[in-house]
């Protein structure tokens, strides 16, 4: 078949493959459902949403309450049905794209899908930054988008502020553009908005997937200047907050305040499991600051079939390089963390 591009050949399926398990521990989905209250008031506005008309052209109604949540001017927000979709628009309008290694796998997915050129820096030592062969190539001759997760992914490091600011002011002088994602910044208490206010380079990338409880829902935005945020906006389809996704994001920004609690829940819960974790007598987990632990094993196939044969779900992750023995479990509830570090001790 010679109808599509050639880039997209070998063109491979987003890395995840639905495994049914009793305890679900693999995708850094919150443990805590979306509030009933707020479920039911949703519903109940969605009785009287009609349905065969089309929702707002780019999500203005739930734009402007993000506006005011985020304390961010409209014209600098981009709604989309899942950050994915805005990372592709940024793929598809990057010269090329800039990454680290390992990382989010989308970032690749994205700029491949698109046919824009990628490369990955690995991480050094620790998961440090490799902050200097970053700079060094974010050449002023061919500048593209850097995508930086922080905390990042699948690491769950935190880096420096001092780098990432350095990263700042190199694509502000290089013409780079600059994408912190910040997906799991709610339990790492980081905000870089006040960067990107400042730097008209800098764009942050946030998702209600995760802080919210509303993964199912699927709703992300990127907080930009009005230029990235319009390049980013052209890329992605019209009407793309469904009406149904939109009244329940307004029910949300209308109640935030169940957020900051759930997320100080899973914060204890993350560090009463990195302490069970600590004890284990092979097993070697990572600080993390986000909603997940990394923990490097002996053998992580062999791992991860203990615990599935056990009813647990968590992700392999020694596909990665540095990565090597490696998996990830979320942070669950405290019954569900419960069974896992039980699960565990007798692991391989």
């Amino acid at each position: 078949m010679n109808a599509f591009k050639p880039h997209l050949k070998d063109v491979a399926d987003y890395p995840y493959v639905k495994v049914d398990a009793r305890i679900k521990l693999d995708q850094n989905e919150s443990p805590e459902d979306f509030p009933a209250p707020l479920k039911a008031r949703a519903l109940e506005r969605l009785a009287s949403v009609p349905w065969n008309r089309y929702p707002d052209l780019g999500g203005e109604e739930v734009r402007a309450a993000l506006a005011r949540h985020e304390d961010w001017p409209e014209k600098g927000i981009v709604l989309s049905a899942g950050s994915n979709l805005l990372i592709l628009a940024l793929c598809s309008a990057a010269n090329r794209v800039l990454d680290t290694a390992p990382a989010f796998p989308y970032y690749k997915g994205g700029a491949v899908a698109a046919g824009t050129p990628w490369e990955a820096v690995p991480l050094l030592d620790g998961f440090a930054l490799p902050l200097e062969e970053l700079l060094a190539k974010m050449e002023p001759s061919r500048p593209g988008v850097l995508f930086l997760p922080n905390p990042h992914g699948p690491t769950g490091k935190l880096f420096e502020p001092e780098q990432i600011e350095r990263l700042a002011d190199c694509a502000r002088e290089t013409g780079w553009v600059l994408i912190v994602d910040e997906a799991y910044h709610a339990f790492s208490g980081t905000d870089y908005r006040p960067l990107a206010r400042a730097n008209p380079n800098v764009g942050v990338l946030r998702t209600f997937s995760k802080s919210w409880s509303l993964g199912g829902i699927r709703a992300g935005y990127l907080l930009a200047s009005p230029r990235v945020a319009a390049v980013a906006a052209a890329l992605l389809p019209p009407f793309r907050i469904p009406a149904h996704t939109a009244t329940i994001l307004l029910t949300a920004l209308e109640s935030p305040g169940y957020v900051a609690p759930m997320c100080a829940r899973i914060r204890a819960e993350r560090d009463r499991l990195f302490e069970g974790l600590s004890k284990h007598p092979r097993w070697k987990p990572y600080p993390s600051a986000a909603n997940y632990i990394l923990v490097r094993t002996a053998d992580a196939k062999a791992a991860y079939d203990h615990l599935l044969a056990r009813g647990i779900l968590i992700r392999r992750q020694d596909h990665y390089r540095g990565l090597e023995g490696c998996i990830r479990v979320s942070v669950g509830s405290p019954a569900e963390n419960d069974a896992f570090l039980a699960a565990a001790q007798d692991a391989p």
